[in-house]
């Protein structure tokens, strides 16, 4: 049959996981699979798998159990595999891969940052900063500029915005990287110009959160950046 596979853990782990349900409807009961240094939490896995609150959840509390004890690498939910052999074979197969990720995720958590800035203030700030700008605005305005020239604003405040975001970015990430072990960036989705994962050791949790509410003060009111953490550390797997 089938395995869902939850996620890899040392031989050592204590991989309680009792009075925790997999996923599926009903839920599907949780056993591991060993080896002499790794362990995988798996259960059967139900015949259709959707990303559905409830299974999401199950997954996602397995994680969380396991990172309470020690160190995990969280697979992405929907991992389906052939049969508990198989990934018996995985976990031989790749032992020194998965103990050296193991190592490096020791002591840490991942927290995941997002960052937005009000629409309007940017471009008002475009406007107040960039004297071309101002003037392809104002000739518009006045009523008396050629068809071409709307396109050509908007052409450059979408340059000027891509600019502006990039370097919010890249000065944002600059500031908490030193309070992590690593960082790994992630395509940017709605009005968002910033998706960053950290991974950031225990001893230093307090600070990191601390330098990003610092970060959000300091930026203002027209930013809006949403901390996620700690997590497991699916990004770092």
């Amino acid at each position: 049959m089938a395995v869902y596979v939850y996620s890899i853990v040392a031989a050592t782990h204590p991989q309680r996981l009792d009075r925790l349900d997999g996923v599926g409807d009903p839920p599907a009961t949780l056993r591991t699979v060993r080896t002499k240094e790794l362990s995988a939490v798996i259960s059967d896995a139900p015949e259709e798998l959707r990303p559905k609150r409830r299974d999401l959840g199950a997954h996602q509390a397995v994680q969380e159990r396991l990172m309470a004890d020690g160190t995990v690498l969280p697979l992405q939910f929907g991992f389906i595999t052939t049969n508990d052999e198989a990934v018996r074979a995985v976990l031989e197969e790749r032992t020194d891969e998965f103990t050296e990720r193991l190592q490096a995720l020791e002591g840490c958590a991942e927290y995941h940052l997002k960052a937005a800035q009000d629409e309007d203030a940017l471009l008002r700030q475009i406007l107040e900063e960039s004297e071309e700008t101002r003037r392809l605005n104002e000739e518009i305005r006045s009523g008396r500029s050629s068809p071409e020239l709307p396109l050509a604003l908007g052409e450059l405040v979408a340059q000027e915005v891509s600019i502006r975001q990039d370097q919010l970015a890249a000065g944002v990430v600059e500031a908490l990287r030193k309070f992590a072990r690593e960082q790994r960036s992630s395509p940017v989705t709605g009005d968002d110009f910033l998706s960053v994962s950290f991974l950031v050791d225990r001893d230093s949790e307090k600070r990191f959160v601390s330098a990003e509410q610092g970060l959000a003060e300091a930026l203002g009111p027209d930013f809006d950046l949403r901390l996620r953490g700690p997590l497991p550390a699916y990004s770092f797997v």
